[in-house]
């Protein structure tokens, strides 16, 4: 486990690079404590603005300042971040080819206890519609720190999906981890597993280590960048393996299954579950509680890769005729 918090982290890079970089400036909606941000005022007062409880506002002065050459990180809960400024993003930020790295804070079952009307499974979905936005999520603070570099000498805005609290800590700092690039955590030649994200990715990881006792080898690959999709990495692993499972803090619809399985669909056909959240919304509980109510467990990873094997021999069945 990390020592830090992924939020400390988050804040701790961006101090990093705006030592450097004078145009980063970090912008918040009255949410500096809950996003850990206070120590970049601290350091940059200049270069930090709270805009209130007014999340379109916030991405209309984040364009504004991309506008005048500067790189804003601008940050608020996730739900707020897609649905509440949908239209200035796409309009402002995007149409408009600025430079805003967008942040949403507890995607998903991570919101916990703030509950269902903070609880965003759709905020991937809504983003991925928007043409040539790069959206990405971290599983743990290394990936966080690398990633979030990287999206600040992206040139065009950003999307990424942020988990507050946790230390998850999965990659080593030799690490290599490319924006737009895949990678693969564990290896496997009878199913690959993709999942997305703090919370899913080590339940993949935990889901191969049981398929494993029962000698079901399975590929883990933690497709942090969902948009673009490492295309090339997904059909390599659909031919070696035949199956996929596709795991995601996240509604079923719109998200990574579906750009996977849309994928696939034009690529090379390939059987594809999901585990991801069923067509419902959110509510209030603690995080372990809610990832058991929505089936984003490694039991059920476990559950959804024997369904998509027994497609995988039905299909090699029909195949062989």
């Amino acid at each position: 486990m990390s020592e830090k918090d992924m939020r400390d982290v988050y804040t701790e890079t961006l101090i990093e690079m705006a030592e450097t970089n004078e145009n980063i400036c970090v912008m918040e909606a009255d949410l500096m404590t809950a996003t850990g941000t206070k120590p970049f005022k601290e350091k940059f007062p200049m270069r930090t603005f709270n805009v209130g409880v007014a999340e379109a506002n916030l991405v209309g002065i984040a364009s504004g300042l991309s506008a005048g050459g500067k790189i804003p990180f601008a940050a608020t809960f996730g739900c707020f971040a897609a649905r509440r400024t949908f239209d200035q993003f796409f309009i402002s930020a995007n149409y408009a080819q600025q430079n805003v790295k967008l942040v949403g804070t507890d995607p998903g079952v991570s919101a916990a206890f703030n509950g269902g009307t903070h609880m965003p499974f759709e905020d991937t979905g809504l983003m991925r519609c928007i043409p040539n936005l790069v959206i990405f999520e971290p599983s743990d603070t290394v990936s966080l720190k690398k990633l979030i570099k990287q999206a600040a000498d992206h040139k065009g805005s950003t999307y990424m999906r942020l988990q507050r609290k946790g230390k998850n800590s999965l990659y080593k700092e030799s690490d290599k981890i490319v924006l737009g690039k895949g990678n693969v955590l564990k290896e496997g030649s009878d199913v690959t597993i993709i999942a997305s994200g703090y919370v899913m990715v080590p339940e993949a990881l935990e889901a191969a280590e049981l398929l494993g006792k029962e000698g079901i080898k399975a590929a883990v690959i933690d497709m942090h960048t969902i948009k673009p999709l490492d295309k090339k990495l997904i059909l390599e692993y659909a031919k070696k393996t035949g199956a996929l499972v596709v795991c995601e803090n996240h509604q079923k619809a719109c998200g990574l299954f579906a750009a996977v399985s849309e994928m696939l669909a034009e690529e090379l056909p390939t059987p594809v579950q999901a585990v991801a959240v069923e067509d419902k919304f959110g509510q209030v509980g603690t995080l372990e509680y809610l990832q058991e109510v929505y089936g984003l467990t490694a039991s059920n990873i476990v559950e959804k890769t024997k369904k998509v094997l027994e497609r995988k021999q039905i299909r090699v069945g029909v195949q062989n005729g």
